[in-house]
């Protein structure tokens, strides 16, 4: 009997201690999905302005979002097709720092750079110290027009200065979408995001919101139409 008791106490412990492991990817989930609006792809134009005239040098530009999943860990991946910033980066959420952070690459460079920061009032805002230089680089990233425009803007302060200068701005228009008022549209099964593409399980219809999530329910379906259906359940 004692044996017996001493196996439940044993096995109640391993599941608090499973649930307190899996506890910072559910964080880090719930923090990303305040950024469910970025996921899809953006096309516009950059340029060392944010409102650009007939005479002033641009270039064409083309940023994707999209969730990457592992285990329980999640994160963003982010492409930049054209950028003369960023070719790619990654978008996590430390729960230990309640902070956003990007880790990003540079066109040419196998080096990546990483920035911290905070998203508030549909605005991503990350901020990092060059090493070479001690300036300040901030990166701006905020939605408009009901999540259908994007503007992305970096800007550099001297070492010791207060003010910041702009180094470029890129405004993007999500592909597929119109600048009129649209419906919300249906949730994704995996992400919470809006879902764009239909994907079926034992019957059912669900919904994704891009190549990463496809992934994710490609390998896993019933974990995340279980997840999704008992959120759905609490919603009730």
């Amino acid at each position: 009997m004692k044996r017996l008791m001493a196996l439940t106490v044993a096995v109640g412990l391993l599941g608090t201690v499973a649930t307190s492991l899996a506890a910072p990817g559910n964080k880090s989930k719930a923090a990303l999905q305040e950024l469910h609006e970025f996921v899809g792809a953006w096309k516009g134009s950059a340029g060392n302005k944010l409102t650009l005239g007939p005479k002033d040098k641009f270039w064409e530009e083309k940023i994707s979002w999209g969730w990457k999943f592992k285990g329980d860990d999640c994160w963003m991946v982010v492409n930049f097709k054209g950028g003369k910033f960023l070719e790619s980066a990654e978008v996590k959420y430390s729960p230990e720092k309640k902070k956003y952070q990007l880790v990003g690459t540079p066109p040419g460079s196998k080096e990546s750079i990483q920035f911290e920061g905070t998203f508030a009032d549909d605005k991503l805002t990350f901020e990092r110290l060059d090493p070479a230089t001690k300036d300040t680089q901030r990166i701006r990233i905020n939605l408009a027009a009901e999540g259908i425009r994007m503007i992305y803007q970096v800007d550099r302060k001297s070492a010791g200065g207060t003010i910041w200068k702009m180094e470029f701005a890129s405004q993007q228009t999500k592909e597929g979408e119109s600048l009129a008022k649209t419906e919300k549209g249906p949730e994704c099964v995996v992400s919470g995001g809006r879902g764009t593409s239909a994907v079926t399980y034992m019957g059912e219809t669900f919904y994704i919101c891009c190549s990463g999530c496809a992934d994710a329910f490609r390998e896993n379906p019933k974990k995340y139409v279980d997840e999704f259906k008992a959120k759905k359940g609490k919603k009730k």
